[in-house]
């Protein structure tokens, strides 16, 4: 007896049975309804008859769309490849499978789509393809048909890789390297895809769509946030699901962020190298598919890993919370010349990649990783495209942060950011309404493009956590670029019309030292990468604050939790949006390992065993959150605009220690190591619905040196607009490490401790 899935009705018409889901309840086309009694003589550039393998048998099908589709009858199957000859579809029974159990020759192509429908193909169905044509690395071709690869549409992977010499497509031993021809077959060993059923109960589900000024980003990592937490079911630890549940949920929640950023989560690949260093491929920058999730965070296997992500991301918006995910497509996980055959590289190289015009044998790499993809290629920027709108119309992603976005942007050489890619999203109806995040530099000449992306994108402001890790570990000369930092970037966002909601203000992230190393560590020690300790970032802009590493001095403990606090309030009271580091709230370290990408271990993963140090400094943060959600003198829309004595209007007075407001000439005194800004409330730009906005009035100050500072308070918030000031009240948020001194007077003198940020609010 045949059990079908529920949700399926089963029907007979003309001696076929037809598999129609309920959910999709809908006639279907002609096209599908033909097929009981196809003609053969259907138009086709090789032969169309009717290829039987027992109860399955393939016709031409259709072009579109790319991949593999299920319509409950059977599976059209779409590859793009504009230089082979020949394609080949395979169909595995089972994952353990050496070969496959029945071969297909897709009978038609459609301009440089081949394609091919099968009959009697369900969901889960195992599949992969053989590509014929040249091998001549020369000139840019890499055919080998040995070699079973991935489809570039892949939505689930069924099977993972295995490692084998059977997977490269050249002799790994042969002294032409890249030019030798491997004839081995890849089958037993090659990653294969899954046919997948897009249906999914999402309800009513919706995405939260915070404003972007009211946005705070969470940098997290699916397997690192919950494999050590102690309240996620074991079985959940590390994966879709122990994102989704309650205790993770309810952190996420009570720290106050809005958007739960995701590390990459497209399906991966372990490098062979570094899993014959017992490490693997943590991070996830090494992209194997642009459409299937990892199977590796799959809680009941890999083919679970569709409906595992749509049910996290579904609890996520569920608890008001956004879902970010970090893209990779700028390169593959391919390699270069020397990489292996798996997907790209064997169904059309030439079309994928960016090839050095010089010796096409080679690639263009702009991202350290051995090759950069094509966008420039018009089926090269439609997969693009289609796997955005993919993650977000099936599988409800609320936006994207791009990795090493610069690569992106080049046409031919250089960086365009009128380049067809930018293009393409601005007129995209789906991905103009998601949040865009660049990572505004690549490694190639020029790449470094922080403030120049076009105006519906946010980025990753590099000049705003360099610039505050250097002031808060004592650098001086820091206080005007600091000044233009904790306003919004104006310098860098304002001239091309953007709002300080472009700059997305970052101070750790997981390229680099944690918020604990930053202060603990003046050095990286990366040892443990296995790499010579030559790998990752020299110049961190960090301190030990006395003592390399850990230590039980009291006094060492302190200038670091200090430190801590003012970086962590620096950030979160900056305009613009703020993006906290998963981990640092709880004073995660990695034990001074600023480029743990390949430490799947105790390195990545977070402690959730706190001492009472890491629970003040956890309260700390979640206190700090909350103040910034309750006021929005530090959520503003617009830029602020300087004060103006004549009429009493602007947002912002900079205010010395000696009670006056700070000349041209303070900004270049390196002996000035404390300063402040006063944020008047009064005038706050009005709510998009258009309802006025008033908050407090707020003096921000800052000490970073190592000496207390006496700084004298202002008498008054605006003295034109009779906006006096009756006394101004440190905000308990910040208050720790303070003896609360109680009403500060207007003109009195305050002392400012060292590596101190404190918040005052004025009582009018």
């Amino acid at each position: 007896m045949q059990l079908w899935p529920v949700g399926l009705i089963v029907s007979e018409v003309c001696g076929l049975i037809f598999v129609v889901h309920v959910e999709r309840c809908r006639l279907l086309c002609a096209f599908e309804l033909s097929l009981c009694c196809m003609d053969a003589s259907s138009p086709s550039s090789i032969d169309t008859s009717p290829q039987n393998r027992g109860d399955r048998h393939i016709q031409p099908g259709k072009p579109y769309p790319r991949g593999a589709t299920w319509d409950g009858i059977g599976v059209n199957f779409a590859l793009h490849s504009a230089h082979a000859d020949r394609v080949e579809l395979l169909l595995f029974e089972d994952a353990d499978d050496r070969e496959p159990a029945v071969t297909f020759e897709l009978p038609e192509h459609t301009g440089p789509i081949w394609h091919g429908y099968v009959t009697n193909v369900r969901p889960g169905q195992l599949y992969g393809y053989r590509v014929y044509g040249p091998y001549d690395p020369a000139n840019g071709h890499r055919f080998n048909p040995n070699k079973v690869l991935l489809d570039p549409y892949a939505k689930a992977i069924g099977r993972p890789l295995r490692w084998d010499d059977s997977l490269f497509g050249y002799d790994v031993d042969a002294e032409e390297d890249d030019r030798s021809f491997n004839t081995q077959d890849s089958a037993p060993h090659a990653p294969l895809a899954a046919v997948v059923e897009e249906t999914f109960a999402w309800g009513n589900d919706q995405s939260p769509e915070i404003p972007w000024q009211d946005t705070l980003i969470y940098e997290t990592h699916v397997k690192g946030m919950t494999q050590k937490h102690p309240d996620v079911p074991e079985r959940l630890r590390g994966t879709y699901l122990g994102m989704a549940s309650e205790p993770v949920l309810d952190h996420l929640k009570t720290l106050g962020v809005t958007t739960v950023q995701l590390l990459p989560v497209h399906a991966k690949l372990h490098r062979r190298e570094l899993l014959r260093k017992g490490l693997r491929e943590y991070w996830g920058y090494n992209t194997l598919s642009y459409f299937a999730p990892e199977p590796e965070y799959a809680a009941n296997g890999p083919t679970s890993a569709v409906r595992d992500f749509k049910m996290m991301v579904r609890a996520l918006h569920d608890a008001g919370l956004e879902v970010i995910i970090d893209v990779v497509y700028n390169h593959t996980c391919e390699g270069n010349q020397m990489g292996p055959t798996l997907s790209w590289r064997g169904v059309d190289n030439r079309t994928y990649y960016k090839l050095n015009p010089d010796d096409e044998r080679y690639y263009m790499d702009y991202t350290g990783m051995g090759n950069t993809l094509d966008p420039g290629d018009s089926y090269v920027l439609q997969m693009i495209m289609d796997s955005l709108r993919y993650w977000v119309t099936e599988m409800h992603v609320d936006g994207f942060r791009f990795d090493l976005a610069s690569a992106l942007a080049r046409e031919l050489y250089d960086v365009d950011m009128l380049g067809s890619f930018f293009k393409v999203v601005q007129q995209d109806p789906v991905l103009s309404q998601v949040k865009l995040i660049a990572e505004p530099w690549d490694v190639g000449p020029g790449g470094y493009q922080v403030g120049s992306f076009p105006w519906q994108w946010a980025e990753w402001n590099g000049r705003y956590r360099d610039t505050i890790r250097r002031f808060w570990r004592g650098d001086r000369g820091m206080n005007g670029d600091v000044a233009t930092r904790v306003t919004g970037s104006s310098d860098l966002y304002e001239r091309s019309g953007r709002r300080p909601f472009a700059s997305i203000n970052f101070v750790t992230a997981h390229d680099g030292f944690t918020l604990q190393d930053l202060v603990s560590y003046e050095r990286k020690h990366n040892e443990e990468n296995k790499e010579g300790n030559e790998d990752g970032h020299d110049d961190n802009h960090s301190t030990n604050c006395g003592v390399e590493g850990p230590t039980n001095d009291p006094e060492v403990i302190e200038r670091r939790e200090r430190r801590k606090r003012s970086i962590m309030a620096t950030l979160l009271l900056s305009q613009g949006v703020p993006m906290i580091l998963g981990g640092d709230e709880l004073s995660h370290t990695r034990r001074g390992n600023n480029n743990p990408y390949c430490q799947d271990n105790e390195i990545s993963w977070y402690d959730w065993t706190l001492d009472e140090r890491e629970q003040k400094f956890l309260a700390f943060v979640q206190r700090l959150t909350a103040f910034r959600q309750e006021h929005p003198s530090f959520r503003r829309r617009h830029f602020l605009d300087p004060v103006d004595e004549s009429d009493g209007s602007g947002d912002v007075l900079w205010w010395h220690p000696d009670g006056r407001e700070i000349t041209d000439g303070d900004w270049h005194d390196e002996g000035l190591h404390a300063f402040g800004y006063l944020l008047r409330g009064q005038n706050l730009a009005p709510y998009s619905q258009g309802r006025p906005r008033t908050d407090d009035s707020f003096l921000v100050l800052m000490n970073q040196g190592g000496a207390p500072v006496e700084v004298e308070v202002p008498a008054e918030t605006n003295e034109l607009d009779d906006v006096h000031c009756a006394a101004w009240h440190v905000v308990p948020e910040l208050a720790e490490f303070l003896d609360d001194p109680g009403p500060v007077e207007p003109g009195g003198v305050l002392t400012l401790r060292p590596h101190r940020l404190l918040v005052l609010r004025a009582e009018q």
